[in-house]
């Protein structure tokens, strides 16, 4: 894998340019090795580091026939002020915001600034919504949560069933044929199958009409995705789910965990031969495993945003989303190699918590924002929603390039078939 360009092309002091690099280097010489496995030479992979950077933030570049298409934060999200500390709340959901509302009332500043920020958390989280108090470094270290998800692998793949081998057949392209079941929301989930549409994957998106989306997310990570809705409290919709989940090679899902376990589409599960990729907030183990988190919450959490005494410092990025969900797609690539060169039933996780630890142990730098333009890494395409400004699939792989065949589609409008 080849690095080209310099990383401090965003500000520092966390080493994220060169995470977004490695992420897409990695996943890419993956690629490759399918690709050699169907019969053609990959080439010399290499990543342009600003492309894999601004690919790591590509919904800031999301443009729909010329015009944003909404904003990425809700009113009430935000950094507050508690009597002891700060507080991230994350309010982009409507259920997420009546929640806070709820707990803290309507001048949600100074409900926060009356309360020690634990308090505040726990009072939120209690009363179904998402939050996080600011930690450092050293405190994160020394709380149970981080001492546990230090301890988990980056990406774990693990074999939790028999199979036969299942060799790929040759094509000219990575994961041509192979079909992916996508039930992913927000950032991280989605960003793993649009990597892998990227490389040819038949991705399939499930969603449900009743729920709500952050739509300028859920248009940006669509491109290469086909959409459908299924409501699981409906039984013909679950059986429906679990009908494609038979015929699939691939199911990704990002819900909390052991939710969908409960439904019937856990690890115990899956069909045999196939693979599962878990994403988690804080990580497959530990006492916060279920806590509901997102990347903006885990930055203060992880001490990621922790300044001193001054209010959080955000990344230059949502790199915990993006990194994540590159990394969930090389755990992928990695089980439907082994499958296919040893057979079994494999279980992909990953989470937001490990990877802001991988990227804590990178080291430091001292950078700012690059002023040059980011035109190359854009383009334009014509979809069912319009025409729109979007990155480039990053990572250069000449045996086969990534490419997405099509644009998002309108949420819901394809049947729930393969």
């Amino acid at each position: 894998m080849k690095l080209v360009g310099d990383e401090r092309v965003v500000a520092g002091p966390y080493r994220v340019a060169h995470l977004a690099a490695r992420c897409v280097g990695l996943v890419t010489e993956a690629a490759g090795v399918l690709l050699r496995s169907r019969g053609v030479e990959p080439g010399p992979v290499s990543v342009d580091v600003r492309h894999a950077v601004e690919a790591f933030r590509s919904e800031r570049h999301l443009l729909l026939d010329g015009a944003p298409v909404g904003d990425l934060w809700a009113p009430l999200s935000g950094d507050y002020r508690a009597r002891d500390g700060w507080v991230r709340l994350h309010c982009n959901y409507p259920h997420h915001a009546s929640a806070v509302l709820s707990v803290l009332g309507e001048d949600v500043a100074a409900g926060v600034a009356a309360r020690a920020a634990d308090d505040v958390v726990d009072s939120v989280l209690a009363a179904g919504g998402a939050a996080a108090a600011l930690r450092s470094p050293a405190a994160w270290a020394d709380h149970a949560q981080g001492r546990a998800v230090a301890a988990e692998p980056v990406v774990a793949v693990e074999r939790i069933g028999d199979g036969p081998r299942r060799p790929l057949e040759r094509a000219d392209r990575p994961l041509a044929g192979v079909r992916v079941l996508d039930l992913t929301h927000v950032i991280a989930g989605p960003v793993c199958g649009r990597t892998l549409a990227a490389h040819g994957a038949d991705v399939l998106h499930i969603g449900a009409e009743h729920l709500p989306v952050m739509r300028p997310v859920l248009v940006d990570t669509g491109f290469g995705k086909r959409s459908a809705w299924l409501d699981l409290r409906r039984p013909e919709d679950s059986s429906r789910l679990r009908e494609l989940w038979a015929d699939a090679h691939v199911m990704v899902q990002s819900y909390r965990p052991d939710s969908l376990a409960a439904k019937g589409f856990g690890p115990a599960d899956a069909p045999q031969g196939t693979v599962l990729v878990s994403l988690s907030a804080y990580g497959h183990t530990g006492p916060w495993r279920g806590r509901r988190g997102f990347d903006s919450l885990l930055q203060l959490a992880t001490g990621i945003a922790h300044r001193g005494s001054t209010a959080p410092v955000p990344l230059p990025a949502q790199a915990l989303d993006h990194g994540t969900g590159w990394l969930a797609a090389l755990g992928t690539l990695a089980a439907l190699h082994r499958r296919s060169t040893e057979g079994g039933t494999w279980h992909v996780r990953v989470s937001l918590a490990r990877t802001a630890h991988w990227l804590t142990t990178l080291g430091r730098i001292d950078s700012a924002e690059s002023p040059a333009p980011v035109d190359p890494y854009l383009s334009e395409m014509d979809t069912q929603l319009g025409l729109i400004r979007h990155v480039l699939v990053p990572g250069t792989l000449p045996g086969s390039p990534p490419r997405w065949d099509h644009g998002p589609h309108v949420p819901g409008s394809d049947p729930a078939t393969w």
